[in-house]
């Protein structure tokens, strides 16, 4: 299971190479189920909510193993989430913003203007290494938060029983296909 996952997210970077923005605001989930994204993906502390009604009792070792990767997994959420908002603050950055608006009023006073053409290239390079950047920025994000996904999902196997890694497993698939399920259904009401 934990070797699908680990192809999933190999696929995914592959696939976010390309297009990173697509995965921040992706077009084949419903709005549901975008709006309980955490950076393009579940939440991994969620899984720690959902272990508890997903599988039989737990043995005090267990429960101290759980609960060691629970603060472990929260600090790693919280470094990808001060991450994200460095790259938030960055796209609003001062240089940001004096570059897109120099862009604008240039492409503004030159429309029509052949001799200005050099400066808009010259611009358009500037923006175009700008948003390569951010884009690069964003894609590592998504592959810290898809890490912590991946050491969430393999410390709790690693500490349960099989029987117990069955009941987790079945109760993740069964939130994200309810999640679907109530998407759609509004999205169905909407129309």
């Amino acid at each position: 299971m934990t070797a699908h996952h680990k192809d999933y997210y190999t696929a995914k970077w592959a696939a976010a190479h390309e297009d990173i923005l697509s995965f921040f605001n992706p077009v084949w989930l419903s709005p549901l189920e975008n709006a309980y994204l955490w950076v393009t993906g579940w939440k991994p502390s969620m899984a720690f909510r959902l272990l508890v009604g997903a599988t039989s009792e737990l043995s005090d070792e267990q429960v101290k193993s759980i609960d060691a990767l629970k603060v472990k997994i929260r600090a790693e959420e919280e470094r990808v989430e001060r991450e994200m908002e460095r790259q938030q603050v960055a796209l609003g950055d001062r240089k940001m913003v004096e570059l897109a608006r120099l862009n604008s009023s240039t492409r503004v006073r030159t429309s029509g203007c052949t001799s200005d053409s050099h400066l808009n290239n010259q611009l358009d390079g500037l923006v175009e290494v700008a948003l390569k950047g951010l884009m690069i920025s964003l894609e590592r994000v998504m592959k810290m938060a898809d890490c912590v996904r991946l050491k969430t999902l393999k410390g709790l196997l690693d500490i349960l029983n099989p029987t117990q890694c069955v009941g987790l497993l079945a109760a993740i698939t069964m939130l994200q296909i309810q999640m679907r399920k109530w998407g759609r259904k509004k999205e169905n009401l909407r129309s």
